[in-house]
């Protein structure tokens, strides 16, 4: 098969090294992808975000079969272009992807279809805000109802703080002001053909830029999987994914088909597990940053295969897919001052020292070659996933691979997976 990825961080680095996996090996290519990926398969100069460029593309190479890896191609209509043309396409179509588009619309599909979620109330002025805020009260939470690349979202205490979130991000449109939801965060991926749907394992990932959860919220900078906490509440893994299955799920794919905007691709549904039951915090379009590091070297159903039901309507035929035992860790490595305005251009070193430790591989980020040196080129860079028996070793190995990469002025948590080993 030859499958065409869009994207260019460490999310589609992961989706080709699990294709790149299989056997036989389908013929990969990234669109634009980076210096990692450019090691392993070919790379096309191509715009993910231009509808027509990635048509053309896909037609004239004989794509069979197209993975859009971030949300920004999604929004844009590059699904619905690929469609048209009678390319097979793992990713919604732009009305669909409003479910990760616009907060307001994902809020009234869950209310629609009855899934659990936290109250919401939408604010277009700093009038309307300033009363959402006290209504709900602190903790406050404070959402882009666009996209916002990971840096939409606020939870603070500081009133003051939240009205300035809220004052940044009205000069681009509205925002959510939402009730706080505490307890542990669950990141669950299910593939949709529109009808169907089939989960993968559930992950846990850390928004804090610092240790024990300190700092400002970032895009992901590290994550595991499984979960086996999950066992003390629901009894055992797949009774918690049977219960999202149908709490959440498909009830909201079935939402979206009846309002004439069928998902296909991964429903991405972040949630929270309250005192009160499961509640979705937020749901997204596409594979999720860093999770899908620790998701797919734990999966041992060929990727493809799964991405191609889903994309031609036939992923009610297949079982659901089959993971390892072990664990995941992945680490990110983030450049200097990140998440504010990261310093970049900077020369990464001891990547092959790295990759001999066992079990380890490296998904990068934001990075390009400059002559016969990689550098860096945004503010989340590498990450490292180590995969082991126990968390215990899964642990040992990323932060070992992670002591052998240098990159000035760069930072990265050391507390990863660290309450389940």
């Amino acid at each position: 098969m030859k499958i065409l990825v869009l994207g260019s961080g460490a999310r589609e680095h992961a989706i080709i090294t699990a294709l790149l996996r299989e056997q036989p090996r389908p013929s990969v290519e990234c669109a634009p992808g980076n210096a990692g990926i450019a090691a392993e398969v070919a790379v096309v100069a191509l715009d993910p975000n231009d509808p027509v460029a990635v048509a053309d593309y896909a037609v004239l190479n004989s794509i069979e079969l197209v993975v859009i890896g971030p949300e920004a191609p999604l929004v844009a209509g590059v699904a619905d272009a690929l469609r048209t043309r009678g390319i097979a396409v793992f990713g919604p179509d732009r009305a669909a992807a409003a479910l990760e588009g616009s907060k307001t619309f994902a809020k009234r599909i869950m209310d629609e279809a009855g899934v659990p979620t936290g109250r919401a109330v939408r604010a277009g002025t700093l009038a309307e805000t300033s009363a959402a805020l006290d209504e709900f009260g602190a903790p406050y939470v404070v959402k882009a109802d666009g996209l916002a690349a990971g840096k939409g979202v606020l939870v603070t205490s500081d009133r003051a703080a939240a009205l300035a979130h809220a004052t940044f991000w009205l000069e681009h449109g509205s925002v959510l002001i939402e009730e706080f939801l505490d307890g542990q965060e669950i990141s669950l991926f299910l593939l949709s053909d529109g009808h169907s749907v089939l989960p993968l394992s559930p992950a846990q990932d850390y928004k804090r830029a610092l240790d024990h959860d300190a700092g400002p919220n970032t895009g992901g900078m590290g994550a595991y999987s499984p979960l086996p906490w999950l066992d003390a509440r629901f009894g055992s893994e797949n009774e918690f994914v049977d219960e999202i299955i149908e709490t959440v799920a498909l009830p909201t794919i079935r939402q979206l088909a009846a309002e004439g905007t069928p998902f296909v691709g991964l429903l991405y549904c972040g949630l929270i597990l309250t005192d009160a039951g499961i509640r979705v915090i937020e749901f997204n379009a596409r594979f999720g940053d860093p999770e899908t590091q620790v998701v797919l070297p734990r999966l041992l159903t060929p990727l493809s295969g799964l991405l191609l039901a889903a994309a031609t309507g036939t992923l009610g035929t297949l079982p659901r897919p089959e993971f390892s035992a072990d664990v995941a860790v992945t680490v990110v490595v983030a450049s200097e001052n990140y998440p504010e305005t990261p310093l970049v251009g900077r020369e990464i070193t001891g990547l092959d020292a790295a990759l001999r430790v066992p079990g380890v591989t490296i998904a990068h980020a934001a990075t390009a070659t400059q002559g016969d040196t990689i550098v860096s080129t945004g503010g989340r860079v590498l990450s490292v996933v180590a995969v082991g028996a126990s968390f215990l070793e899964a642990r040992a190995r990323a932060y070992e691979a992670l002591g052998q990469v240098s990159l000035e002025g760069s930072h990265y948590r050391t507390d990863i997976a660290a309450r389940v080993a």
